[in-house]
């Protein structure tokens, strides 16, 4: 292997939240491998995440939901994994009554199916105190009824990222969970107007009421949620294997 910076692989480049993250990371001097469907909407990115005295971006066009990732994926590694962060979105498609089932296969399968892939194109490359870090949500561990696909494949993903925690733990390779609330980003926004159609209401209302769901009023940040991956990479977070970090801004009421 060559000595080139550490390598952390994004996984939802391009996405809202993809941006941010990725952005940090080469703040931070890592080579980040962006991980996203589209190449000319990665070529685009370049200019937005790669700063004066960043680190080395390398764009990987592959469709998670696809096995052939794990090749073009692999193809782009070189040196030491530091982390792999899964952080793709899921089609929106309203409530468990009327949701397509291909639309809970096809979230199921970006979801888990995706974190799978992309953890076996990192295997070579995964050392001690390297991190798997997939990112769920809110919905998985407090469902609605207006949320079927985030609920269902974020509950999944969970139970995958603690099996992930026992298999790879004799390496000294941990895995973890993030579990945001609501970010103030388009998807939510599509997310609301499914439960503003359904309740025969406004988006603007919805949103308010879904603030009030927050023991802060408040919406998850994407920033907040980039500190959290930044954070889990400290060798501190060893102690955090397995287990899901919740950045809710106090949503969840049930214990634990």
């Amino acid at each position: 292997m060559s000595s080139k910076p550490e390598t952390v692989v994004v996984v939802g480049a391009t996405g809202d939240m993809g941006k941010v993250i990725c952005s940090a990371l080469l703040a931070d001097g890592l080579r980040v491998v962006g991980v996203a469907r589209s190449a000319d909407q990665l070529a685009s990115l370049r200019d937005l995440v790669v700063g004066p005295s960043s680190g080395e971006w390398v764009p990987c066009a592959a469709d998670i939901a696809d096995d052939a990732a794990v090749e073009l994926i692999t193809r782009c590694l070189d040196g030491t994994v530091r982390a792999v962060v899964h952080g793709p979105g899921v089609p929106t498609a309203g409530g468990i009554l009327g949701a397509p089932t291909s639309a809970i296969t096809e979230a199921v399968n970006i979801k888990v199916g995706g974190f799978m892939r992309l953890v076996r194109a990192a295997d070579p490359y995964l050392v001690a105190r390297s991190r798997l870090i997939a990112i769920g949500g809110h919905y998985g561990f407090e469902p609605t009824a207006y949320a079927a696909t985030a609920g269902v494949a974020n509950a999944a993903l969970a139970n995958a990222v603690r099996q992930y925690s026992w298999t790879y733990g004799e390496r000294g390779v941990t895995a973890h969970l993030l579990a945001p609330g609501p970010a103030d980003t388009p998807r939510l926004h599509r997310v609301a107007q499914a439960r503003a159609e359904r309740d025969h209401s406004t988006v603007e209302e919805v949103l308010n009421e879904m603030r009030e769901e927050s023991a802060l009023g408040a919406f998850t940040d994407v920033d907040q949620v980039a500190w959290g991956i930044r954070m889990l990479l400290a060798p501190e977070a060893d102690a955090l294997a397995g287990s899901t970090l919740f950045m809710d801004a106090g949503r969840r009421r049930g214990l634990p």
